[in-house]
């Protein structure tokens, strides 16, 4: 019979069985470090009762672990086979899984189903995992805070500070959205198979203003906009995409130089900003792209 939670052996045995064919482009590295997984679980701060949204659960080495808290999981996994996996192993009605490609989910399916998940929890697959956490702060009101595993590229640029080499759009764009902390890299040698990148865990917690997309997109075309083009200016970043008249009204409303560079600014100036710079503009028809 298999321990609680999984180790090398038993996710190498529930690969073999599931007769699944790994795929590097999907990034399918699954854990297989119990002492790691119960870590994740107790950053998560998951317990008793609580609904956690995990995505791509694998053969469910981590769903193990936050059903061991006594949590209830809505799994997304893109493979209907490892949605079999899951279910035979783990107890009848502690995960409800959902086939279904993340990084295109309607997240208002949850909902229409009657999940309503207070936490995200997951080891987020390389390729998609910046797409996937926007999507669910921005989509998923219901969530409140959790733990993610990211590249720990991705997390740097997550957790980096304006002025930085990694600070960029998703930096401030996360940021807008959730208090994010980066919790430390992870060896790759607890993974099965070994993937050939560092993995990192962030963790965040949702701001109280950052609802989701009605009150984001105004903000992130600013932010798309300041950083297309790094080496110039603010103003001229801006004037590709505005009317020059409303990026000048916009910039002197905010209290902000044209002459400064987007990676200089923090989320709560780009928040001033587009606020300015919105209110200056038709919002129906949005930026000028032509």
């Amino acid at each position: 019979m298999r321990s609680p939670l999984l180790g090398a052996g038993d996710v190498k045995a529930l690969l073999t069985e599931s007769g699944v064919r790994l795929s590097r482009r999907r990034g399918q590295n699954f854990l297989a470090d119990p002492n790691l997984v119960r870590r994740i679980v107790r950053l998560a701060g998951v317990g008793p009762g609580d609904e956690v949204l995990e995505v791509g659960i694998g053969v469910g080495s981590l769903t193990a672990g936050l059903v061991e808290a006594g949590a209830h999981v809505v799994g997304i996994e893109i493979e209907a086979a490892f949605c079999d996996t899951v279910r035979g192993f783990l107890p009848a009605g502690s995960v409800a899984t959902i086939e279904g490609d993340a990084a295109n989910f309607d997240w208002l399916e949850l909902k229409g189903r009657g999940f309503s998940p207070t936490y995200f929890v997951s080891n987020l697959p390389y390729s998609v995992g910046t797409t996937v956490l926007l999507d669910v702060l921005s989509e998923l009101p219901s969530v409140r805070s959790g733990v993610v595993m990211v590249q720990r590229e991705v997390a740097e640029r997550l957790c980096a500070s304006p002025g930085s080499r990694t600070y960029g759009a998703t930096t401030v764009k996360v940021d807008s959205l959730a208090e994010v902390r980066y919790l430390g890299a992870v060896p790759r040698d607890v993974f099965v198979p070994e993937p050939e990148v560092t993995s990192a865990l962030v963790g965040f917690t949702r701001r109280r203003d950052g609802h989701g997309t009605a009150n984001t997109a105004g903000l992130w075309e600013v932010v798309d906009a300041a950083f297309a083009y790094r080496r110039k200016t603010l103003r001229n970043s801006l004037v590709s995409a505005w009317p020059a008249t409303a990026v000048d009204a916009a910039l002197a409303g905010a209290g902000l130089d044209g002459t400064r560079r987007g990676e200089s600014l923090s989320t709560e100036e780009f928040r001033g900003l587009a606020e300015m710079l919105v209110a200056s503009v038709d919002v129906d028809e949005g930026p000028d792209r032509g």
